[in-house]
């Protein structure tokens, strides 16, 4: 059976509204990584791959970054980028497949949503143990890799209380949340919910957006000779992963998501 063109895939693995999900398409996607899947998708249509197995190897590459960030220098941190990368482009490579094959689940959705949580916290915890020196051959500071998991905790529970809405919406017997419902009923809290989306400071502590910010870190600290840059970015992603969870709880509760 010859393979589809991508011309032929893009209308139905990619239909309207796909690319402007407003919480579920992350910007690489949009900008780069939704054409490369296209690419993919053509040699897997035809194949006995599922969705689901597509997914465990996703999730199995977003954990390995946390060991690839243990490798000394600029070499661990562009591996670190290597494993998320590839994380992503299966993330979208397995919705794809299914929606070409017509094989959706909910089990599907389930392993996508741990696949999500294990690739944030694997980054960050690999940042935590990077910049503790676990393999530098002097004495290893235990403190980073704390703050490192401390981080990779709060990345967890952010997108735990989304979920958590419903969860909470199915037990109390109502439909799933409009968007509408995410809006603030309290103008304050309305206020400083559009001034974080704004800035987007709380992207940070997404496996993405971290793994750049490690390999950026990495080069500054190479020309340095030092791990300085990178353990200030582990306190202040663990600073911003606690204050996001914060903020992030009471613009949930603040919200008519629960009503």
């Amino acid at each position: 059976m010859p393979k589809p063109s991508v011309a032929e895939l893009r209308p139905v693995v990619h239909p309207a509204g796909v690319k402007d999900r407003r919480s579920g398409e992350h910007w690489a996607g949009r900008l780069y990584m939704r054409e490369l899947s296209l690419r993919i998708d053509r040699h897997l249509v035809h194949t006995r791959v599922t969705p689901n197995q597509l997914t465990y190897v996703m999730t199995v590459f977003g954990v390995l970054a946390a060991p690839a960030l243990l490798v000394p220098g600029i070499a661990g941190a562009v591996l670190g980028v290597v494993m998320v990368q590839m994380y992503l482009l299966l993330d979208c490579v397995d919705g794809e497949i299914a929606r070409w094959k017509q094989q959706f689940s909910l089990s599907g959705v389930y392993l996508d949503r741990v696949g999500a949580y294990l690739c944030d916290a694997a980054v960050l915890v690999g940042l935590g143990l990077r910049a503790a020196d676990v393999f530098g051959g002097g004495r290893i500071d235990w403190l980073w890799a704390f703050l490192g998991t401390l981080a990779a905790l709060g990345a967890v529970l952010i997108k735990a209380e989304t979920d958590l809405v419903g969860v909470a919406r199915h037990q109390g017997g109502l439909p799933p949340v409009k968007e509408a419902a995410s809006e603030p009923r309290s103008s304050g809290v309305a206020v400083a919910r559009r001034a974080a989306a704004a800035l987007k400071f709380h992207r940070l502590v997404l496996g993405v957006e971290a793994s750049l910010l490690i390999l950026v870190l990495a080069v500054v600290d190479h020309i340095r000779g030092d791990l300085f840059f990178t353990r200030l970015g582990v306190a202040v992603l663990a600073a911003i992963a606690l204050l996001q969870t914060l903020l992030h709880l009471v613009s949930v509760l603040a919200s008519s998501r629960l009503k």
